[in-house]
């Protein structure tokens, strides 16, 4: 249920109203727009009268949500969530209402010289966030499933070297005592319904990046955030990575749509990943002006300095040289209507 509050009602009313409704045995979220205040009551409404609660001054308006995500719809929250990160240095980087936050890195972190090398090109390119797999889900058990906690102590220096916040994968509850110095953690297509996981990474404070799952539909990839939110945290970040269909010219396909049903949908920042979307480096680039003509709040991309020899992915990343072409067309798109955040 979403009750939509009077414009210009004080703090104090407001205060006792929800803690009114919350005597009721509801969950009481309070969404503080420029332009309107929402509440939005999580539990069983069954018992509360829509018709008692117009009868309040405060309230302007009683909403009964229909879809199974609460926390996570647009209606309990009207206006664009904002993630910001602090980058340690005084600084903080945004992804979502208005700012357009650009992920960039090797698909696996291989060695400190590589890592390293990567991330001061992709900073100066203008990238915000280092990406970067320590631990590593692949489908085959003999394939390099990444260097582990040697992984994160190079990401973490990488950090040191440019200032870059990093972002990389968990893929299991054990991993999160290793996490501390991980500034967004995120959840791989394979873990999008891992429930275990994502309760846990509702009790964590650190944003998470929450892949869509290779043939999960957008309801299912809200749902796995509802699992994430209802824990408390709030600080999600939705991905498209591309989906699985009877097509096999690409590694998935990039649902493109997507972006905008998310943004109608839900207040989250979305973001596309179009090199785990495509597979293929030379289709990075259209892609990525595709999602962010379409309205996404940032991308996550695949780079690496010698794709040829890289230890995963390389088919599809493309080169330090590349993304500098690349960041400068985006930086053009960017200027319609985000500010890129370099």
């Amino acid at each position: 249920m979403i009750i939509a509050l009077k414009h210009g009602t004080p703090k104090d009313r407001i205060g006792s109203f929800k803690a009114f409704l919350e005597s009721q045995g509801v969950k009481v979220h309070l969404s503080e727009g420029a332009s309107q205040t929402v509440l939005g009551l999580v539990g069983d409404t069954s018992g509360i009268d829509e018709d008692s609660l117009m009868a309040y001054q405060l309230v302007e308006k009683v909403i009964r949500v229909q879809e199974p995500y609460k926390r996570a719809n647009r209606m309990f929250h009207p206006e664009d969530s904002r993630i910001d990160v602090d980058t340690g240095c005084g600084e903080s980087r945004r992804i979502g209402a208005g700012y357009l936050g650009i992920i960039a890195g090797p698909c696996s972190v291989e060695t400190r010289e590589q890592i390293v090398a990567v991330a001061k090109a992709v900073k100066e390119a203008g990238a915000g966030f280092l990406r970067g797999g320590a631990f590593k889900p692949r489908t085959s058990p003999y394939s390099f499933q990444g260097l582990g906690c040697k992984g994160l102590d190079l990401l973490l220096e990488a950090k040191r070297e440019t200032g870059l916040p990093i972002v990389t994968e968990l893929m299991s509850i054990q991993q999160l005592e290793v996490f501390d110095g991980v500034d967004i953690i995120q959840v791989g297509a394979r873990n999008m319904q891992n429930f275990t996981l994502l309760k846990e990474l509702g009790r964590c404070k650190k944003p998470i990046l929450l892949k869509r799952g290779l043939a999960s539909t957008i309801t299912e990839l809200l749902m796995a955030a509802e699992y994430i939110m209802s824990g408390g945290n709030e600080r999600i970040i939705l991905c498209e990575r591309g989906i699985r269909t009877f097509d096999s010219y690409t590694r998935n396909t990039l649902d493109l749509s997507a972006i905008p049903a998310l943004k109608r949908y839900t207040h989250l920042p979305v973001i596309v990943d179009p090199s785990h979307a495509t597979g293929i480096a030379w289709m990075v680039p259209a892609m990525a002006k595709a999602a962010i003509a379409a309205g996404a709040d940032g991308l996550i991309i695949e780079v690496h300095n010698n794709p040829e020899k890289a230890l995963c992915d390389g088919e599809q990343s493309i080169t330090p040289d590349a993304f500098v072409v690349l960041m400068d067309v985006l930086k053009k798109y960017a200027e319609f209507e985000k500010k890129l955040v370099s």
